[in-house]
């Protein structure tokens, strides 16, 4: 992909390119990946950049890269995964396979950083120069000066928490700030001088649709990240109506375990399981409606 665009213009690539508001989560899980890989050594057929051993993390990453090239417009590392394990190499490597696989797909590091001053601006050289990320997830709970680091690159993005997808989201995102719950003044903040560059988008999830649809209604122009898709519970069709923008897209929907554990981590059942949600959101897409949406 050519950085010298702004990460809007390269947000839009991604999915036009792709034809796709599809973002593939990378979780992989030691205690769940497929049995040929979890104790194999080798990745037979296909060039192995380790040398002798394939590790397992790496080698699962490559096989959902290679079944969902062409239908995702995004990928998301969870970085946790990686980090965990030591395997930040494996982290590395499978962030290049992707630019190799699926060059226009943007890299989505799922880092959740929050911090302030040099601390922060190490955390965004971490995600930019060592991993070569896209955007990366910032909690925003510290303020302006943690998540400026993350908007310093026209040409990448941060990715703000606004309206998780969690069950304990509402414990602080719905306490009212001057009449409205904190989400809506997270967004407020975002939507305004902090998206000088527009290189800002919003981590809301499925899980809570009118909240979304507040959200869109309010702030047209931003993009969302959509977690919660799948194994949380979000309703496709009722996101779909709450979220997309006046172009059909402005959202990024991530699906990570029902897509990548399918058929018990199959190449074949993980293609077509991302060809079935892109698939249902092109339907949504095509036949758009709208939740109600105030204020």
């Amino acid at each position: 992909m050519d950085m010298s665009l702004t990460f809007a213009d390269r947000l839009a690539r991604a999915q036009q390119t792709s034809g796709s508001l599809v973002c593939v989560g990378l979780d992989p899980d030691p205690a769940k990946l497929p049995q040929d890989l979890a104790g194999a050594e080798e990745l037979r057929g296909t060039p192995n950049p380790f040398g002798k051993g394939a590790p397992p993390l790496h080698a699962f990453d490559r096989r959902i890269v290679d079944a969902t090239a062409g239908i995702a417009a995004a990928y998301k590392p969870q970085i946790a995964f990686y980090s965990a394990l030591g395997a930040e190499d494996q982290l590395v490597a499978s962030i290049r396979y992707i630019r190799e696989r699926a060059p226009a797909a943007l890299v989505i590091l799922d880092a959740k950083r929050g911090d302030i001053g040099n601390t922060a601006e190490g955390y965004a050289r971490e995600a930019f120069d060592r991993y070569g990320a896209d955007a990366v997830t910032v909690n925003p709970y510290m303020g302006e000066d943690s998540v400026r680091p993350f908007l310093a690159r026209p040409d990448r993005g941060a990715i703000l928490l606004c309206r998780t997808s969690n069950p304990g989201a509402q414990d602080f995102q719905d306490l009212l700030v001057d009449g409205l719950p904190l989400y809506r003044r997270v967004a407020e903040r975002a939507a305004g001088h902090w998206n000088a560059q527009g290189n800002l988008m919003l981590v809301v999830g499925a899980t809570f649709p009118r909240e979304m649809a507040e959200l869109r209604l309010a702030h047209p122009e931003l993009s969302f990240l959509v977690p919660g898709i799948g194994a949380q519970g979000g309703d496709l069709d009722a996101t779909l109506a709450a979220g997309l923008d006046a172009h059909g897209a402005g959202l990024l929907i991530s699906s990570s375990r029902n897509i990548i554990y399918a058929g018990g981590g199959a190449s074949g059942a993980i293609r077509e399981a991302a060809v079935e949600l892109r698939t249902a959101i092109d339907r949504g897409r095509a036949h758009p409606q709208r939740l109600h949406r105030s204020a």
